[in-house]
This record gives C-alpha cells, structure tokens and sequence, in this order.
C-alpha cells in the first residue's frame, strides 16, 4: 500500500523509465528507403569500379603471363619491389616527380586562392560574371589543344615566342627540347588550365563569411588589407587545409597526360615520371605485374601522406578530413 503524503507536503512521484528501441538496419533503411535508393547509383559506380579492381594489385606479387592467366601465374612475393627500388633510375623518377609536385604546391596551389580572393573584391557583379566565364574555359579545353598550343608558341620553327625572341634578341629557345624549360612550362600549362576552374571552392566558402563581420571591421577603422588578412582569410582556412591534405595524396601523382604529351628524347632526364614510367613498361613493354607494383608504390606513399598531413593538422588544432 502506498503510504499517505502529509498535510502540506508534495506526495512523491515514483519515475519511470521508458526505454525505447532503437530500430535495426532494417527500420532504419525501410524508413528513409527513398534517400537509400538515391544513394544506391553513386553506391554502385564505387564498387565496381573502385574497390573491386583493387583485387587487380595482386598482380603486383606475382610474374603475370597472359596465356596463364590470373590464378595460375607464379607466387613472387616483393620481387617486383625489389627490382624497382634497386633500379638506377628509380631515383631519377622519384627527383622527378617530387620536384615537379613541390613546384605545383608552391606556384599553382596558392593561385586559385589569390584569384578568388581578388574576384571576392569586385563589386561590379556583371564584370565579376564575365571574369569568372572567362576564366573557366581553359579547364573545359583538351590537354592535347594545351599542348599544342604550347607547340605553336613555343617551336622554334616559326613560334611566336621565338620569333619575338628573334627578333629583338637575335637567338632563339628550344624551349621544347630544353630539360630545363620543361617542369616551367608544365606548370605555366597547369596555371593558365586550372586557376579559374579553381576558384569555384574558394568562392563558394567567401559566400559564407558573415558580413557583419566587415561591417564591424569597417566601424574599427580596418582597411581593406586588414579585412582580407584578419577576416577573409581565417574564415577559408579550414577549406585550404582540407585541399592542401588532399593535394598531399597527389603528390606521386603528376597527371600521365600531360607529362606524356609534352615528353621527348631531349628533355626524358627531367620529364619522365612514375605516371609515364608505368605506361612505358606496363603498355609498350608488357611488364603488367611489375608496372603494377609501381602503381601500389605510388598509391600506398599517396595514403601515408595523406593521413599524415591530416594528423598533423589535428595536432596543431585544424580541421581534417575526418
């Protein structure tokens, strides 16, 4: 029997504790079934051809022949690792490459960054459209249009850069033949392609500043120098770090089209790469497994980096990836 509260005193209320179930896998995909079923096309496009050719890096440890076939060829273990990292010009590609990847974080990846704080400026916004229209073409423009534009300009056998040099220098440039004017051009290229298209994160993360924040600025007496550096530039440092972690997985990762394009004879000393490598020794030689042993390489360094860097920017109190 419950006992009786006494005059004046609140009787006590016995809690009861109610616990819900969480619904399973099953609840939980029956109800936002729709949102699944959109999400099951892109779901696909990574399984098939994402992570199921990952099985293909088998090939690397092991002497693949085509008339064997996968199962049957001989077990090799690291033998294809070892033979590339004992070969002289392993050293040669990995200078290379990495020169070629410090020149693109040090001159290309600051470039959209400076441009859209500069179009973040304009005030003009049919101007601003027209500059940004302009500066997105050349992304949508073939590789192979780039380097033959850069053939046209630069050849000595009637380019206009030469003929200008010619004529108000007397001497002419084979910038094409030159090893030391190829990783120049190969960024000059990668600039003039890439900087607007660029630009369109950057600019999306400007949207989101608050502009109460300038307004604020502006009562304070800052100038606009003040503003960039105090206001614009802390609210997309988050998306720079992000991009700069990502950027750091490329960083073996040239762009085989490119390179290959602009690659010849005279200039192989500073232009060939792990990209151009594996296409020379995989397609025109037949070494798939150990071709393939050359693209694990590549991808394994490309994931170290990138969970290094975004370790690091954790630690000193970032955003990363994850």
């Amino acid at each position: 029997m419950k006992q009786a509260a006494a005059p004046g005193q609140i009787p006590l209320m016995q809690e009861t504790t109610i616990k819900r179930k969480r619904p399973n896998v099953l609840g939980r995909i029956k109800k936002d079934k729709w949102l699944y079923l959109l999400l099951t096309p892109g779901l696909l496009y990574f399984i098939i051809f994402k992570y199921v050719p990952m099985w293909g890096v088998m090939l690397a440890f092991k002497n693949y022949q085509p008339f064997l076939g996968f199962w049957k060829s001989d077990w090799v273990g690291l033998e294809h690792f070892r033979v590339f990292f004992t070969n002289p010009e392993f050293y040669m590609l990995l200078r290379n490459t990495l020169i070629l990847s410090l020149y693109n974080l040090v001159f290309f990846f600051p470039a959209p960054i400076i441009l859209a704080l500069l179009l973040n400026e304009l005030r003009l916004a049919f101007f601003k459209r027209i500059v940004q229209t302009l500066i997105y073409i050349p992304h949508f423009i073939s590789l192979v249009i780039v380097a033959s534009l850069t053939y046209v300009f630069l050849t000595t056998e009637g380019g206009l850069i030469n003929e200008l040099l010619l004529k108000y220098t007397g001497t002419k440039i084979d910038f094409l033949a030159n090893p030391d004017w190829f990783r120049p051009m190969i960024i000059m290229q990668t600039i003039w392609k890439e900087t607007g298209f660029g630009t369109i994160i950057f600019l999306a993360a400007l949207a989101g500043v608050d502009v109460e924040q300038y307004e604020a600025a502006i009562t304070d007496g800052a100038n606009r120098w003040r503003q960039l550096w105090h206001i614009t530039l802390p609210s997309i440092r988050s998306t720079i770090i992000i991009l700069l972690i990502l950027r750091m997985g490329d960083v073996l990762d040239n762009g085989f089209e490119q390179i290959f394009l602009m690659l010849n004879p005279l200039n192989r000393e500073t232009a060939e790469v792990f990209d151009t490598y594996v296409y020379m020794m995989g397609i025109t030689q037949g070494a798939f497994s150990y071709s393939t042993a050359v693209g694990l390489f590549k991808a394994v360094v490309g994931v170290i980096l990138v969970l290094g860097a975004n370790w690091l920017a954790k630690r000193f109190g970032q955003s990363g990836i994850y």
